[in-house]
């Protein structure tokens, strides 16, 4: 077969102009890959089932972190606090359904809207994400001792809760189905493209989590489709050997707390 080079040069060029072009996308638009946020009227009344308190961090003119702060129906035997980091998906009705786990075992439950989520205000950025979970930490300090704070991260909150956790003392680091960064799971997805330069969002759990000195205790999905297993797994180097890692057999990405051995393991660990 004769070789064409006019044909060649034309697919050649095709591809330069797919890949530039998905390349930019990914560049510009990774803010809305990465994030799903359902924002709410500043004025909204929230209504839950669990006691709670609303308060509003106004950490500058334009950035405001909503967080409610759940309370165990005994208030008098309260534990501690867990500070809750959810996913990236909606606001914080989404994930109110969880404080359950905790306030049973009598804990407060912290849970905070990140910039464009929910009622909190502001723009979104890796290192505002991060000083939010460190103002949330100090707020917590203030009432709490370091042995009565648990840090929680779901999914996307995995990575805030182990930064945290890596510059700060605390009682436990409990992740659920964390990641090993948001670079190597996107490298999974878009591995002709170099990463590394593309994202603004690192969140190195695999690096957080060496210098975090707290027990630390990673669920896992085993039918996760967001989150590889085998990219939780590359965590498992940096664990400590008291440190637990927890297979959930049959739960996806969203459906861990319907599972018993979930709620076995939580509640062992809170009691």
């Amino acid at each position: 077969m004769q070789f064409n080079k006019k044909k060649a040069f034309r697919f050649i060029k095709v591809f330069i102009i797919l890949y530039g072009g998905i390349g930019l996308i990914i560049y510009f638009f990774q803010d809305n890959f990465l994030f799903h946020p359902k924002k709410i009227a500043k004025d909204y009344v929230y209504t839950f089932s669990t006691p709670f308190k609303e308060i509003n961090i106004q950490y500058d003119s334009s950035t405001l972190f909503n967080t409610i702060q759940f309370l165990p129906k005994d208030t008098q035997a309260v534990k501690g606090v867990v500070l809750y980091f959810h996913g990236n998906r909606e606001n914080i009705n989404r994930y109110a359904p969880y404080v359950a786990n905790f306030t049973k075992n009598g804990y407060e439950v912290w849970i905070t809207d990140y910039p464009t989520f929910g009622k909190s205000t502001g723009t979104l950025s890796e290192k505002v994400l991060e000083t939010q979970a460190l103002e949330i930490y100090k707020i917590a300090e203030t009432k709490f001792k370091d042995s009565s704070i648990i840090l929680y991260g779901k999914s996307l909150g995995t990575g805030l809760a182990a930064y945290v956790a890596s510059r700060k003392n605390c009682k436990q680091l409990i992740l659920e189905t964390p990641y090993s960064s948001i670079t190597s799971l996107m490298k999974r997805y878009c591995f002709i493209y170099p990463i590394e330069k593309m994202i603004r969002y690192k969140l190195p759990v695999i690096e957080y989590i060496k210098k975090a000195t707290a027990p630390i205790i990673i669920f896992q999905a085993s039918e996760d489709w967001v989150i590889p297993n085998s990219n939780t797994e590359m965590l498992k180097v940096n664990l400590k050997a008291t440190d637990k890692f927890v297979n959930i057999e049959g739960a996806s990405h969203n459906t861990i707390n319907n599972y018993p051995q979930y709620h076995k393991t939580l509640d062992s660990l809170l009691q």
